[in-house]
């Protein structure tokens, strides 16, 4: 795989993951959290922590495929910060569509 097409896969694997947990009413997408809480929305606590499983599954990601185009370089905590940062501006487009929308209960 070339360098730049997986950079742009795991950029876009990020953004997807970021925003999953705004998206869906699902836990990761897949499971649901109890037959009568079909009707309510999931807690906020439970996007975070998804969000904050799907930060570290992306990472283990991203060390997959480095591994897989050449030598996978060591990090120190600098960048694991600056990523969760960076994971967290990629999950705003989520995070607007669900809290700060205006809904029409008119309709």
């Amino acid at each position: 795989m070339d360098i730049s097409l997986a950079s742009w896969f795991v950029i876009l694997l990020a953004l997807a993951a970021a925003n999953l947990p705004f998206l869906s009413e699902r836990l990761f997408g897949l499971i649901a959290l109890s037959p009568k809480a079909a009707s309510t929305d999931k807690s906020m606590w439970w996007r975070l922590l998804e969000l904050l499983v799907l930060y570290f599954v992306v990472g283990f990601a991203g060390r997959f495929v480095e591994g897989r185009t050449g030598d996978v370089f060591s990090q120190t905590w600098e960048f694991y910060a600056i990523a969760a940062v960076a994971f967290i501006v990629l999950a705003y487009p989520g995070f607007a569509f669900r809290y700060l929308r205006k809904r029409n209960s008119a309709l």
